[in-house]
């Protein structure tokens, strides 16, 4: 065996599929409590170093050796109104509450953003890392990234100039669902597809929409530009979301099959444009959301979507701090959450379509 070991090694010590080892290891699927613990028992024993997930028992262990502190969570939205923001801080809390560090909970004021500089509440003294929710700023997380504390970012801007950001980020997989998505409609025949959202937004957004785009060319689909809303509306100088999508959509010629939303409330403002225009979904034209937040399971018609664990993030959260904390000398990351595509009656599906429903159901 080479000095590196591989998950494959590891499979092969204890008898196992590559598939069971990497999902102890990456934290990822079902698997037996038992089996988990026996497979990463054996991974440290064998000197693995690729953990994207990591034993909470030997974090504590590790972390009862060394002086805790505050980890300070800043936002620059309500984290009320985000679609999974609650269930990923009650599991980010309590597992940092367990390797003895405290959290705080700053939001970010449009003039703090403007003026760079933090929130008052914010003490540096006592701070040993930072978790950025929703924070969007490009100049304001160059800001952070340069104060020299450990810091991640839940999702994060859109970097146009190419220069990498000093931190974790920590995204959910924007790719799979859509073009798994994309090339379902395809065997429908519904080939005439579009995309809405702000592509400028956030780092998920952007991928959402070149998803979109590369799915549109794996598949051998033509892209119709005039099927792309991606503007920001409020810059384009509409007061509304809603606005834009009704002056948009009234000024097609035709519409499109379908339409691939970057987020679910996106989605649901698009529903009631197609309401207020006399369309209706998904007869004249069919929508997928993207979060599986809780609106999209109660609004007429139940949006299909993507799902998001929100608990997985929160836990995958505190892996990628707290490792950081522990070794601030370690490759800056990207870590991506797995994500289920849920088909709903928005595309013409019965809740029972697909087995992804039943699968993630359960934690929605």
């Amino acid at each position: 065996m080479g000095n590196r070991v591989t998950i494959q090694d590891i499979a092969d010590e204890l008898g196992l599929s590559r598939n069971t080892v990497s999902k102890a290891i990456n934290n990822t699927g079902v698997l037996a409590e038992a089996t988990r613990q026996r497979v990463l028992a054996k991974a440290i024993e064998m000197g693995y170093k690729q953990f994207t997930y990591l034993d909470m028992t030997s974090l504590k262990e590790e972390t009862d050796k060394k002086e805790s502190g505050e980890i300070a969570l800043l936002t620059a939205s309500f984290l009320d109104h985000s679609h999974f923001a609650s269930s990923m801080l009650d599991r980010f809390q309590s597992e940092i509450s367990q390797l003895g560090y405290s959290m705080s909970i700053h939001n970010i004021s449009t003039a703090d953003l403007e003026a760079g500089r933090l929130p008052a509440s914010f003490r540096r003294d006592t701070t040993v890392g930072i978790v950025c929710v929703e924070v969007f700023d490009l100049d304001y997380c160059r800001m952070l990234s340069g104060l020299g504390l450990p810091l991640l970012l839940i999702d994060a801007p859109v970097i146009t100039d190419g220069e990498a950001l000093n931190a974790d980020m920590l995204l959910m997989d924007n790719t799979s669902g859509i073009l798994s998505f994309i090339h379902k409609m395809k065997e429908r025949k519904q080939t005439r597809i579009g995309f809405a959202g702000d592509i400028r937004h956030c780092t998920s957004f952007f991928e959402r929409y070149m998803a979109f785009r590369n799915g549109m060319f794996y598949n051998g689909l033509p892209i119709n530009e005039a099927y792309c809303l991606t503007e920001n509306s409020d810059e384009a100088g509409y007061s509304h979301n809603r606005e834009y999508l009704r002056d948009h959509l009234s000024r097609l010629d035709s519409l499109p099959d379908v339409c691939i939303c970057a987020n679910d409330f996106i989605a649901i403002d698009l529903l009631q444009v197609m309401d207020e225009m006399g369309l209706k979904c998904p007869e004249d034209m069919m929508i997928l959301g993207f979060d599986d937040s809780s609106e999209s399971r109660i609004c007429t018609p139940r949006l299909s979507t993507v799902h998001i664990h929100s608990q997985v993030i929160g836990f995958s959260a505190v892996q990628l701090l707290i490792s950081r904390i522990r070794d601030p000398g370690l490759d800056f990351r990207k870590v991506y959450v797995e994500t289920d595509l849920i088909l709903r009656a928005s595309t013409g599906d019965s809740p029972a379509a697909g087995s992804t429903f039943a699968r993630t159901i359960k934690e929605a």
